[in-house]
């Protein structure tokens, strides 16, 4: 059974979720509505609705001339097994000593490779981005060094495969926060798939801001990888939770963003340590003074 898609963007974050909250109240009414900023530096928005039958076009129209955006695209979405497509799309991903697979590819893990499932289902953070792809490799290139971190967290975790990353080459137990509820879910079951309960804690938190993250302060190293715009709101917390130096690999960052972080964060005490791009995205490693 075909479903819908009706998509624009405009600009402002508030007249964004009033078009939003406008569409589910649609004649046809949409099985879920989506807001969300457009990561490029231009300040627009995007609004989505997706519907199990065609949308009024000319309702969708009205609602866009109103909230002063541009004419939805209306496209028909085919019926596919998107798992069963995303398993035979995503091969596994070699970075450094780390090999993320999906359970359909268990038999190809090589024999000296640290291993990570995570499967298909929950593609974000299979490492096929190339935000998670740089904080492996950062992570791969910063233990082959000689450091080993002794109290590591990962704030804003996702599918929490660098805190298992962490936990699967590293003693004691990780830290993996997510603000979001369900992405703190897929952390857990992903942490149990990957036989690290016990190793890596999962929490539902903004930021620093739980119990359990502010006992185990300050960190040795820290993951975020969030989104610019969070990532320079966190950087007076980061180095509150950061120990002395201590390390942060930072991503969700894209290329034409990197020099303000950098900026941001070597004015808060941090020195860059390494900068590097794979495609559109830039991953930072950066460490906190001594003093």
């Amino acid at each position: 059974m075909p479903t819908f898609t009706a998509l624009t963007t405009l600009q402002g974050k508030a007249e964004a979720n009033k078009l939003g909250e406008a569409m589910e109240n649609m004649t046809v009414e949409p099985t879920g509505v989506g807001v969300f900023e457009v990561e490029d530096g231009s300040g627009l928005w995007e609004v989505g609705g997706y519907f199990l039958e065609a949308p009024d076009e000319g309702e969708l129209a009205l609602l866009s001339a109103m909230a002063g955006a541009k004419p939805f695209v209306v496209s028909e979405v085919p019926d596919v097994d998107w798992v069963a497509h995303v398993k035979r799309e995503l091969a596994p991903v070699p970075a450094g000593r780390f090999y993320v697979y999906g359970s359909h590819d268990a038999d190809t893990v090589p024999d000296d490779a640290v291993p990570l499932l995570i499967d298909a289902a929950m593609a974000f953070g299979t490492g096929h981005h190339g935000t998670t792809l740089g904080c492996l490799q950062a992570l791969d290139r910063l233990a082959t060094e000689g450091f080993v971190g002794k109290n590591v967290a990962d704030i804003g975790c996702g599918t929490a495969v660098l805190a298992m990353a962490a936990a699967r080459i590293w003693p004691g137990v990780v830290l993996a926060s997510d603000i979001d509820e369900v992405a703190v879910e897929v952390a857990e079951n992903n942490v149990k798939a990957n036989n690290l309960d016990g190793r890596v804690e999962c929490v539902e938190a903004a930021g620093f801001e739980h119990p359990t993250l502010k006992a185990k302060a300050p960190f040795d190293l820290v993951f975020a990888n969030i989104l610019k715009g969070p990532l320079v709101g966190l950087c007076p917390d980061m180095a509150a939770n950061i120990a002395p130096e201590g390390y942060a690999i930072l991503s969700g960052i894209l290329n034409e963003q990197a020099d303000e972080v950098i900026e941001v964060y070597t004015q808060n005490s941090f020195n860059l340590i390494e900068k590097q791009q794979i495609v559109d995205w830039t991953t930072l490693l950066i460490q906190r003074k001594a003093s």
